[in-house]
């Protein structure tokens, strides 16, 4: 596809009472020449009104060299974390696969990683603009061919939320067997996981970005942490400001660097009516959005299915399940399984839920959502995700004590706590510690995490300032 000359686009509008409004897009495109004549027009949804532009007269080489130029100059922003892991894929012969929640970095990401390891040496396609608007799979090899006409021949692409075109992983996949290195993102994990596993089994590594950690924010914001005897009774009070800062602000780089854009209430609309509701063809918005306000709520609170069900007047339990799906899909929220080796168990216990961002969970909720100590919860819990991966459970033990959180791969048990204030809660946490180690695999550690000072006599684990362990986690677990 060098342009779209003639493009015919058709927009069928299905409204009915009994449905949503959402409106269904369908384009045909007979030939595949030079420009795109159509201007723009509206339609009205029960989702507000829905633009759709196709801008008269650009050519497609226009547009990839306003791409291409507009990456090459992409403000490389804080250096991510998964740039190590992804040091150890660069001369790998598969593709790379990048997800995560809109706007929590991929393209940064991807712009860190031309610069870091192919400098100048990567076509990067945009597939998310307008401007491509009817782009197919066979369209991709007279992409190729337009690239390498502007720009010489190059052995890296870079191409952003390609799950906007269907059968993009057929081309992917034979370009990797020609030798070119691959690089993609995408923000739905469903979508990518069934076209990666048809056609790119054992061909790709995957690798989840996430909002700020921490140590990144404040890397971000340009504040120096010190660890250990450099932190003063002053020092460690600052690091707890920061702390809250960071809980109540969370870490999507868009809301970090322009605090004062409502970018997190954006987001979430976005991912709400874009990729879910309009993606499913949800029938019922209203249900849809009643189960993400109480979910970003409601965050480190044990759930269920039926719970949910009676709550929001919904007749169906799968019908809950499925909307969980696909929030959870789109990186909104993670559900956290009870550990068991009853896979039964498992898929029948309670969920805790937890948001992708501590601030956009806030802002769902229009900052009722004020206890921090949930929000700590819910950051140590973003940690050991970005550790960890999908190996994170909560522990209940047959005397039904609950530990927060449970990871087999590094037997390790830990409990968190905002306020070690009392013998009593400083009790209660140990005793749910003391009951997990004795049924998990000898070897077990516990430690326990808190924004308190706890002296070491009081705990017969070890007790960490969350802050320090949110900054450095790999040297305190």
């Amino acid at each position: 596809m060098t342009t779209l000359p003639s493009l015919i686009l058709s927009i069928i509008y299905n409204y009915s009472p009994r449905k949503t409004g959402v409106g269904e897009f369908h384009y045909s495109s007979p030939t595949m020449k030079t420009n795109v004549e159509m201007s723009s027009l509206s339609v009205k949804t029960t989702y507000g009104m829905i633009y759709v532009h196709m801008l008269q007269n650009v050519d497609l080489k226009t547009v990839l060299a306003e791409q291409q130029k507009f990456f090459e100059k992409k403000s490389l922003g804080v250096e991510r974390d998964q740039l190590t892991k992804i040091s150890k894929l660069v001369k790998a012969p598969f593709a790379v696969v990048i997800t995560g929640l809109r706007r929590c970095g991929k393209s940064t990401l991807l712009a860190q990683i031309e610069n870091k390891y192919h400098k100048g040496r990567g076509f990067f396609v945009n597939f998310e603009d307008e401007r491509l608007t009817g782009f197919e799979s066979e369209d991709f090899n007279n992409l190729h061919s337009d690239l390498a006409e502007l720009f010489g021949e190059k052995k890296v692409f870079f191409l952003d939320e390609i799950q906007n075109v269907s059968g993009w992983e057929r081309w992917v996949r034979r370009m990797i067997d020609d030798g070119y290195k691959i690089y993609i993102t995408g923000s739905n994990a469903s979508l990518l996981s069934q076209e990666l596993g048809s056609r790119l089994t054992g061909r790709h590594v995957t690798v989840e970005i996430f909002p700020f950690s921490f140590k990144e924010y404040l890397m971000m914001i340009k504040r120096k942490y010190k660890i250990g005897k450099q932190a003063t009774t002053l020092i460690t009070a600052r690091h707890r400001s920061w702390l809250k800062l960071f809980l109540l602000s969370g870490g999507i780089p868009d809301a970090v660097s322009q605090p004062s854009i409502q970018w997190l209430k954006i987001l979430y609309d976005d991912v709400m009516y874009r990729d879910i509701a309009a993606r499913y063809k949800i029938e019922s918005l209203s249900s849809l959005k009643a189960l993400g306000y109480y979910l970003m709520s409601n965050i480190a609170e044990l759930t269920s299915y039926n719970k949910l069900k009676q709550l929001l007047f919904v007749s169906s339990q799968n019908t809950v399940k499925d909307y969980v799906t696909y929030m959870n899909n789109a990186y909104l929220i993670f559900p956290l399984s009870v550990f068991s080796y009853s896979v039964k168990r498992q898929l029948i216990a309670p969920k805790k839920i937890y948001a992708v961002d501590t601030g956009l969970a806030r802002s769902v909720s229009q900052s009722t959502l004020e206890n921090t100590g949930e929000l700590l919860e819910n950051a140590v819990f973003l940690e050991l995700k970005r550790r960890y991966g999908n190996n994170v459970y909560y522990y209940k033990s047959e005397a039904n004590l609950e530990v927060d959180f449970y990871i087999p791969s590094a037997k390790l048990l830990i409990q968190v706590c905002e306020k070690l204030d009392s013998p009593d809660t400083i009790g209660r946490e140990v005793k749910g510690l003391n009951s997990a180690i004795a049924e998990t695999p000898r070897g077990t550690r516990g430690i326990i995490l808190s924004s308190s000072f706890v002296a070491s006599n009081m705990s017969e684990y070890p007790t960490f300032q969350v802050a320090d362990w949110l900054y450095d986690s790999k040297n305190m677990a």
